[in-house]
């Protein structure tokens, strides 16, 4: 009962404190769900960019692009309402105003511009045509829906880490051990809160600040999850040498492991929290009236989220401690691959690394997979760590055998 309360105290925290910025630093703007008035000035203003394009002015046209993504499609809302109704889809324009900003900037010729915009345009035009509502969505049931999707949806991959690595330390006898995880999930909680401070009254919210934050952040977490999951593997492997376990185990929970696994809940955390309140901070915003409807999306996602919590953990009791343990590592091993391309993505559209489109290469967003040559040369490297990870754990088995 203490951890489920606790649970629904962390979500709230993390929730609430879109109210706790100061009001001079949250956005001026609304949340609008009528894009063809957006979509149509992004269009006009981006013909005239490109009508003037030229290879050696192509740095001048690639910042009038940019500044009509973090100016115009995410500061007047259309990119967080269109992520709630379609977050795939959004990821998919986000990702093609980033090929062409990258094109732009590196003076590409001028036909590959522009077949690109026209792949832009299809999809705005297309936004329009199916998610655009024409008014602001001011219902009590409609504002719920959309603050019960920000906080589940960005809080879902969190509350997955952050169970399955209680549930590990439970199953592996060290349940005075937990509470590192939670540390790490409430100095994460913490970080976000100032990180959104920091986003709207240093940075600029809506700028490249956050995306390039958001990327770096998602790369650190693959780089953390890729080593626990090897952790988590290399142990399943060496439970099967039980003297050396029994011997070494207690050491190696000791020393940098236990700083590991608190590391991953809090960069579990603080990849969502940050964007999480800046969501909400832009929901209220475009609200009328009181916040009865928010909240209440706000206490049905943080229990869809204790529940979430709840299942892993007692579902994991019932497994065989092998298959927990590698099912774990797998988890983390599969949500490193996600945030490599994700947070690849982020640094893409932030325009801090290059852009570098495949022809007929698919986009699958849940996997974090993207057209470009960057997101999928990162995940090939993530890929690339199972089998080196595979001769490290034999190399340590032989060892351990040696020492034994």
């Amino acid at each position: 009962m203490r951890q489920i309360i606790i649970l629904f105290l962390l979500a709230a925290v993390l929730a609430c404190s879109a109210l706790t910025v100061p009001a001079w630093a949250k956005p001026k703007q609304g949340v609008t769900e009528d894009y063809a008035p957006v979509v149509s000035y992004i269009i006009e203003q981006g013909e005239n960019a490109l009508e003037a394009y030229s290879p050696a002015s192509g740095v001048i046209t690639g910042n009038k692009i940019s500044r009509l993504y973090f100016d115009v499609f995410e500061t007047t809302g259309m990119e967080f309402t269109l992520g709630l109704k379609d977050n795939a889809f959004m990821l998919q324009i986000e990702s093609k105003f980033s090929m062409l900003i990258s094109q732009a900037m590196r003076g590409d010729d001028k036909a590959k511009l522009m077949a690109s915009w026209g792949e832009l345009k299809t999809d705005l035009t297309y936004a329009v045509d199916h998610y655009s509502s024409g008014e602001k969505m001011q219902t009590f049931w409609g504002r719920a829906t959309q603050s019960f999707i920000i906080l589940f949806r960005e809080g879902i991959e969190a509350m997955l880490v952050v169970a399955a690595l209680v549930a590990y330390l439970r199953r592996s006898g060290y349940s005075d051990k937990v509470k590192i995880i939670w540390h790490g999930v409430a100095w994460a909680l913490a970080a976000s809160v100032a990180a959104a401070w920091a986003l709207n009254s240093l940075i600029n919210a809506s700028g490249a600040g956050q995306e390039a934050i958001e990327g770096v952040t998602m790369l650190i977490a693959s780089f953390v999850l890729v080593y626990v999951s090897y952790w988590l593997t290399a142990k399943k492997d060496a439970d099967r040498w039980q003297a050396f376990i029994k011997e070494k185990m207690d050491d190696a929970m000791g020393k940098g492991s236990l700083f590991a696994l608190g590391l991953v809940s809090f960069l579990a955390v603080f990849r969502e929290g940050a964007e999480t309140i800046l969501f909400y901070q832009a929901l209220i915003a475009g609200t009328t009236g009181e916040l009865t409807a928010i909240w209440s999306g706000m206490a049905i996602a943080a229990a869809g989220l204790v529940a979430v919590y709840l299942l892993v953990r007692y579902a994991s009791i019932r497994l065989p401690i092998g298959l927990f343990f590698g099912g774990t590592a797998a988890l983390l091993f599969a949500m490193a691959f996600v945030f490599t391309g994700q947070g690849i993505m982020e640094l893409q559209v932030s325009t801090m690394i290059p852009t570098s489109r495949l022809q007929g290469w698919p986009m699958i967003t849940w996997l974090g997979i993207f057209p470009t040559l960057e997101t999928l040369v990162g995940q090939a490297m993530v890929l690339a760590v199972i089998p080196a990870g595979w001769v490290w754990i034999q190399v340590k088995k032989k060892k351990a055998v040696a020492a034994a």
